[in-house]
């Protein structure tokens, strides 16, 4: 359970109007290898149910869809009313990583690793 109060931890810093990938949220958990527990943990939610998942992508910025949130364009529509603006190609839901994409800081990544101490985990 550890490894889910680091990607709570971590989801709960991604700035409104931004994005983050299941791989980003993972390497900042110390865990560089685990994206898809990172995926498996926001859909059961493992993390916590507050957790901001909408805001978690694929490594090409497709978005979830329908099998992790409760209903389809869930996440599509989180995403715009924080003015994340969602494309559609070949029938799959994506945004832009450049343009919306979390850029954590090392200094983000350090206090991370500083709270994670603190918490035990």
């Amino acid at each position: 359970m550890d490894f889910y109060r680091r990607v709570r931890m971590v989801c709960l810093r991604i700035p409104k109007g931004k994005v983050a990938t299941y791989g980003q949220i993972a390497l900042l958990c110390g865990k560089p290898a685990n994206s898809r527990q990172v995926g498996y943990g926001l859909r059961k939610g493992l993390a916590g149910e507050d957790v901001p998942a909408h805001r978690v992508v694929n490594a090409r910025g497709i978005l979830s869809g329908a099998a992790a949130f409760s209903e389809a364009g869930l996440q599509e529509r989180l995403l715009a009313a924080e003015g994340v603006a969602v494309e559609r190609e070949k029938g799959q839901s994506r945004v832009n990583l450049k343009r919306y994409g979390w850029r954590n800081t090392m200094e983000e990544a350090e206090e991370l690793v500083i709270s994670y101490k603190k918490e035990g985990i």
